[in-house]
């Protein structure tokens, strides 16, 4: 009895390891191989990535004819250039209570332009603002004078260069700390200041942080080469606020940048890296010493599409600018109190938009 059991008892065993086998030998359909290798794995992997890309609808795919993922995403960065500004963040609360006279604005300028641009400004936004207003140019005007409180001949070249901005700049630098006033802002002679936007954005920042608000005219940080010595370089990368858009920053922040900014350190520092006086004050502030841009779509230079700034929000923008834009007209597109002809910058137009009181502001005027 005992025999038979035993021998029944093998033969299940052999029975059940005779299934076993069968069944890893066998690969049931829709299953993957338990006894195949790693690389019997990956060309499965690679397989279900191929039919999920086909599976995938189109817009997952890139658009057709390009040649790979780079090719798609530059595409994609290429349009994201070219959308419409993106429009301005929501405004942030007070948190210092500040008045036009805690602003020292400086305009800078040249001699020639006196009369074709410091005479709109002067007609138009410093009218109202002339005692916080200083005019930075390289020429003694005797009539600029008589219309304007703050002249400063900064007796730098009248030259468009590198050397003779960054003159111009390191006057506005020490004139600005010389007043004790509580925030710098850089202005260019095309550009229109709405003083009650810039001092309400201002009031939302104190002036003992640091501070360095503006736009870029450039959709990535600059590179440049710092000077460390006779042979030797060193690559740094740092954003900028344009100066063409204007930009401000506060005395906390400025008064940190003295070692580099002060004096005649300011040009000394502009020909360590090369670079323009707003980019130099991007390097310091950035690079240097380590405080962001805070980026702002109040601030509007030539360099942009400023047809693309809505007639309504005119009045809720820091800074308009005017000029040129591959060969075509590029100002503020508005009907206003003046026509294109008598008004090209549109700035009058814009001042009597935001002051209808002005004397010489037509009367019941519809925007």
């Amino acid at each position: 009895m005992l025999k038979s059991c035993g021998r029944k008892l093998l033969l299940s065993l052999v029975g059940s390891m005779f299934t076993c086998l069968l069944v890893l030998m066998v690969e049931p359909p829709g299953r993957p191989g338990l006894a195949r290798g790693e690389a019997g794995g990956a060309q499965r992997a690679l397989q279900s990535l191929g039919a999920a890309a086909a599976a995938a609808p189109p817009a997952a795919q890139g658009p057709p004819g390009l040649r790979s993922f780079a090719d798609y995403f530059g595409r994609l960065s290429r349009a994201r250039r070219e959308l419409p500004p993106a429009p301005p963040s929501p405004p942030r609360p007070p948190a210092e209570d500040i008045s036009p006279r805690d602003v020292f604005i400086a305009v800078k300028t040249t001699k020639k332009f006196h009369k074709a641009r410091l005479e709109l400004l002067l007609d138009t936004w410093i009218s109202r603002n002339r005692d916080m207003t200083f005019i930075f140019t390289d020429g003694e005007d005797e009539e600029l004078k008589k219309q304007a409180r703050n002249v400063i001949n900064t007796n730098c070249s009248a030259a468009h260069s590198r050397q003779a901005l960054s003159c111009k700049m390191a006057v506005e630098y020490d004139k600005f700390i010389e007043s004790g006033r509580k925030w710098f802002c850089h202005v260019d002679d095309d550009n229109y200041v709405n003083v009650r936007m810039l001092v309400k954005l201002l009031s939302s920042y104190l002036h003992t942080q640091d501070i360095y608000i503006g736009k870029p005219s450039l959709d990535r940080p600059i590179q440049a080469t710092e000077r460390i010595s006779e042979n030797k370089m060193h690559p740094v990368h740092f954003w900028f606020a344009t100066g063409g858009a204007g930009f401000c920053i506060s005395r906390g922040l400025a008064l940190k940048m003295s070692p580099w900014a002060s004096g005649g350190h300011f040009m000394s520092t502009a020909e360590k890296i090369r670079l323009p006086d707003d980019c130099t004050i991007g390097y310091i502030i950035e690079s240097v010493l380590g405080v962001k841009l805070i980026r702002s779509n109040l601030f509007h230079s030539h360099l942009e599409n400023l047809h693309q700034v809505p007639k309504s929000e005119i009045h809720k923008q820091v800074t308009l600018s005017y000029g040129m834009f591959e060969n075509k007209r590029n100002s503020i597109h508005m009907k206003g109190a003046f026509s294109v002809e008598e008004d090209p910058s549109r700035f009058r137009s814009v001042h009597c938009l935001l002051y209808p009181d002005t004397p010489w502001c037509p009367t019941n005027m519809v925007y």
